[in-house]
């Protein structure tokens, strides 16, 4: 029993330390639980924050992405850059080589330079003190212009005093001669066996001075025996048929000088050819006493514009036709409008007439032109294109030197005289219209001589009172040129025609009714600001 007792208190010890274990081990199963719960919890915690961390991963994933392809194009970008740096680094590196060889050239012009700057300098030291010495000298010769300048000056003005008095020892009214060639139209119409026009015997014995010009002509006498009649005349210049334009003006020149010293001048053209010797042809060599007596005007006033004087210069051209002045560079109808002659303090102005300032030699040549279109020209039987007006071309000159503040005026007027042919031998009579024509002419013509007469017969210091300058509109236009205080020039043009003759001794006899009247002194129309 013991033994069972034994055994029942070890089966309940057994039994106590049982139920203990299950007491612990329920003890320890609910502990187990509720660690399980909080490890249960904690993984729920962890499946979470692992999913977030996952979440964050992949965003910081495709963050990384984009940051990975922009590096890469950043990357691509930056190879491009570095493959054009390298060849920009390639090109350089190329530049570099080729200036390197060009600053050792450089170098060596510089060294070159700098050896040449040595030499300047000693150049220029040399030069700086020449140029002292230079500068002395230039002061000297500029002070030696300026007395050169004014001793030049001095000597201009003695030079128009000399030229005028060797114009007044020529004779302050002087006339020359010219005879033309025969012409294609001076041969006889019905005459066809005649190869050469019949021209008049004249003689030229004067071979040194040629002033002399003889004329000669056969007649039969009453009693049937041969007469020759010879006629002599002398002038200041007698020019033959071989003269050229040049030659005439050459003598002429003188008195274009005169006008640009400030002296009234008149150059006249009378006879058979004036119209030739005045205006001229169209080569250079056959142009008129006009545009050449233009051209030294211009020429001379040029010249004397290195002494200090400037001048004014004005043309016109007018036309006396039946005592009626007729404006040529006008534009109105000739013989309609009335033009007036005005004298005033020593100038001479027609009204309404046309003033044309000069520049040039060339304008005056076209003036020229326009007026011959406009010029009355007729047929007789003396001539082939014979002039049926007077025609007056007249520049003035106004000169001014502020240096010797002189000052002068001067007039050239170039006259082209209307043809003079006898009532019988022109033809004139049998119209009247030609008749009137040739009568106005022959009366001015007439004037003409009786104012130089008169002129060269009135007594010192009485003046112009009784010269009759009114008497015609030719002398009374002419009047300030004409007095003794101008130098006044007639050049007598001849025809060599036998028939002619009459006409020709005629002319001569008037030129030498001119030739032998003396004028007072040409006086010169200046003055000097004080």
């Amino acid at each position: 029993m013991e033994a069972e007792r034994s055994k029942v208190q070890e089966l309940q010890t057994f039994h106590l330390q049982l139920s203990k274990q299950l007491a612990d081990s329920k003890t320890a199963e609910i502990e187990q639980r509720r660690n399980l719960i909080n490890v249960s919890d904690e993984l729920d915690a962890l499946r979470k924050k692992h999913a977030r961390e996952i979440m964050d991963l992949e965003m910081d994933k495709t963050k990384l992405q984009r940051e990975v392809r922009e590096l890469k194009e950043e990357l691509r970008i930056g190879v491009d850059d570095l493959s054009r740096e390298r060849q920009t680094v390639s090109a350089l590196k190329s530049n570099i080589s080729q200036q390197s060889t060009a600053l050792l050239s450089f170098q060596t012009q510089i060294t070159a330079l700098q050896a040449t700057n040595s030499t300047l300098h000693a150049s220029l030291s040399a030069a700086t003190s020449h140029t002292g010495d230079m500068n002395i000298q230039l002061e000297r010769a500029n002070t030696r212009t300026a007395e050169l300048e004014k001793e030049l000056r001095e000597a201009e003005t003695s030079r128009r005093k000399l030229h005028n008095t060797i114009q007044e020892l020529k004779g302050n009214i002087r006339v020359f001669c010219r005879v033309r060639p025969p012409l294609p139209s001076d041969k006889p119409p019905s005459d066809t066996d005649a190869c050469e026009p019949l021209v008049a015997e004249i003689e030229y014995p004067d071979k040194r001075d040629h002033k002399e010009i003889n004329l000669s002509a056969s007649s039969e006498s009453a009693t049937g025996t041969e007469r020759i009649e010879t006629w002599n005349f002398g002038f200041d210049r007698v020019f033959g048929p071989q003269s050229t334009q040049e030659d005439v003006f050459e003598e002429i020149s003188q008195l274009a000088q005169s006008c640009v010293d400030g002296y009234n001048v008149c150059i006249f053209a009378y006879g058979s050819g004036k119209s030739f010797t005045m205006e001229g042809g169209s080569t250079p060599e056959t142009i008129g006493m006009i545009p050449r007596a233009v051209e030294q005007v211009f020429s001379v006033a040029q010249e004397l514009s290195s002494k200090g004087w400037s001048y004014k210069m004005e043309g016109q051209f007018l036309e006396i036709y039946n005592e009626t002045i007729n404006d040529l560079l006008g534009s109105g109808e000739l013989d309609k409008k009335r033009h007036e002659i005005k004298h005033e303090r020593g100038t001479t102005r027609v009204t309404d007439a046309v003033v044309v300032p000069l520049e040039s030699p060339s304008q005056v040549r076209s003036l020229l032109l326009r007026a011959q279109s406009r010029r009355t020209v007729a047929s007789t039987l003396m001539n082939e294109r014979s002039s049926r007006s007077h025609s007056v071309f007249t520049l003035r000159l106004i000169g001014t030197n502020p240096l010797t503040k002189e000052s002068c005026e001067g007039s050239l007027n170039l006259v082209d005289l209307a043809g003079s042919e006898r009532l019988n031998s022109s033809g004139a009579g049998n119209d009247k219209e030609r008749l009137k024509e040739t009568q106005n002419i022959n009366r001015s013509l007439s004037a003409l001589g009786d104012v130089i007469a008169a002129l060269g017969n009135a007594p010192p210091g009485q003046g112009d009172k009784h010269i009759p300058y009114r008497n015609s509109k030719l002398t009374y236009l002419l009047q300030t040129s004409l007095s003794g205080s101008s130098k006044t020039l007639m050049v007598l043009n001849l025809s060599p025609l036998a028939a002619h003759l009459n006409e020709s001794l005629c002319s001569l006899r008037f030129a030498t009714k001119v030739n032998n009247t003396t004028l007072g002194t040409a006086k010169k129309q200046s003055k000097v600001s004080p």
